[in-house]
């Protein structure tokens, strides 16, 4: 556990295994303690690193520079660790994080995993993906239920969606819509700078997901040159937190791949 200061901030990780280093960036209702399934799972092979984005507790920001910062920052935890290359798991706001750093230092990605995002990618098509989202995320908000952890966690798995929540409401202080908002405009990324990507990808998505639909996901995946899409059925926007062990095996596979065999491109639907 520890700090790193930054000039404007202060970012919250934890360093936990030994082998080569997988990073994870979570979305806006979490933070580093939301990889709680996933570090014990990985933690023998990978020296897994968790962080809280700048402004999620208990990382702070002062200065209010929100998403626009998140890349630099994950640069700097890189850079302040001295690591040479690494694997990055981005879930939905993290996609930005991580996309970002991924097209600005290619060479230093082994491989990137895309959970329920897009990123800050932007096609006529992803934007007709995402404009299908059609409310619902209001309807289940007045119904107390999570969109990210959606309806069927909610009935199936209420101990879960109850964690979900309370791990949401510790960045109580941190403006989620305003954050939303930035995140949105940040919607500029060129299917030109996607087509460059030179690291293998695998995109994951829930069929049931109403933040980030699997339509807008579909989308963003046909526009990489390494792509491999996996959806799974019965299964929401926080696929890692509701289905952690397919989450877990689909990326340790993919991780394997990755390392033993390289990768092709492969679009697959489950």
């Amino acid at each position: 556990m520890a700090i790193l200061k930054l000039p404007d901030a202060e970012l919250y990780y934890e360093v936990t295994g030994a082998g080569p280093v997988l990073v994870f960036a979570h979305g806006l209702g979490g933070n580093h303690i939301s990889w709680w399934q996933q570090v014990p799972f990985f933690r023998e092979q990978y020296t897994c690193i968790t962080f809280a984005h700048r402004g999620f507790a208990p990382s702070t920001d002062p200065a209010g520079a929100g998403p626009a910062a998140f890349a630099d920052d994950l640069e700097a935890l890189i850079d302040h660790l001295a690591l040479k290359d690494v694997h990055l798991v981005a879930q939905s706001m993290g996609g930005w994080t991580c996309l970002t750093y991924a097209l600005r230092h290619p060479g230093r990605v082994r491989a990137l995993a895309m959970c329920a995002t897009t990123g800050s990618a932007s096609s006529p098509e992803i934007e007709r993906g995402l404009a299908s989202r059609s409310g619902a995320e209001a309807g289940l908000f007045q119904r107390g239920i999570h969109p990210a952890a959606g309806e069927r966690m909610a009935r199936e798995q209420p101990a879960m969606h109850f964690l979900y929540r309370a791990l949401d409401g510790l960045s109580f202080a941190t403006d989620k819509q305003a954050v939303r908002a930035q995140l949105d405009g940040m919607r500029t990324t060129p299917t030109e700078a996607l087509s460059r990507l030179s690291m293998p990808v695998l995109c994951i998505s829930g069929e049931e997901d109403v933040v980030i639909p699997t339509i807008a996901v579909e989308a963003f995946a046909r526009l990489l040159p390494k792509a491999q899409l996996v959806t799974l059925a019965e299964a929401g926007h926080s696929v890692y937190f509701e289905r952690p062990l397919a989450f877990n095996r689909l990326i340790a596979d993919f991780l394997d791949a990755v390392e033993l065999r390289g990768h092709s491109r492969v679009i697959t639907m489950l």
